[in-house]
């Protein structure tokens, strides 16, 4: 069988996405790079599980904005993020996370980008890069 997977360059580093697009999960190896950081954001259906294979990275985790909790991950523990759990992944070095996922249907709401990102609908997520271009920022 021809393995199938995508490349999607992010503003902080990329994911190797590993399965295809019709299917009823999602599996992703992301890069980040050393002081960068993914959006503030929630998922308003998707369920994710992060693990962090190498690196230092910290996820932060909440119900809301004001109540955010920072948690050091540790290498090899899976992180289960639910629909509408604000979360956001900081790095303290060159970090290589897994995500492993219901199918990426819904939004991506982000309520911070460091990078002037939007919200992440169905129609961007079709877009090369997810509609981010380095010439943006």
């Amino acid at each position: 069988m021809t393995p199938i997977f995508s490349k999607v360059i992010k503003p902080y580093g990329f994911e190797i996405i590993l399965t295809p697009k019709d299917s009823p999960y999602t599996s992703k190896i992301a890069f980040t790079q050393k002081g960068h950081r993914w959006s503030l954001q929630y998922h308003d259906q998707k369920t994710e599980t992060l693990t962090l294979l190498s690196g230092q990275a910290n996820l932060i985790v909440g119900k809301n904005k004001d109540n955010l909790k920072k948690i050091p991950m540790k290498p090899n523990q899976g992180y289960t993020i639910t629909p509408n759990l604000i979360h956001r992944l900081e790095t303290l070095s060159n970090s290589v996370t897994i995500e492993s996922s219901t199918s990426e249907i819904g939004n991506t709401v982000r309520l911070e980008d460091d990078y002037g990102r939007p919200t992440e609908t169905q129609q961007i997520r079709n877009l090369p890069n997810r509609g981010w271009t380095q010439n943006e920022n």
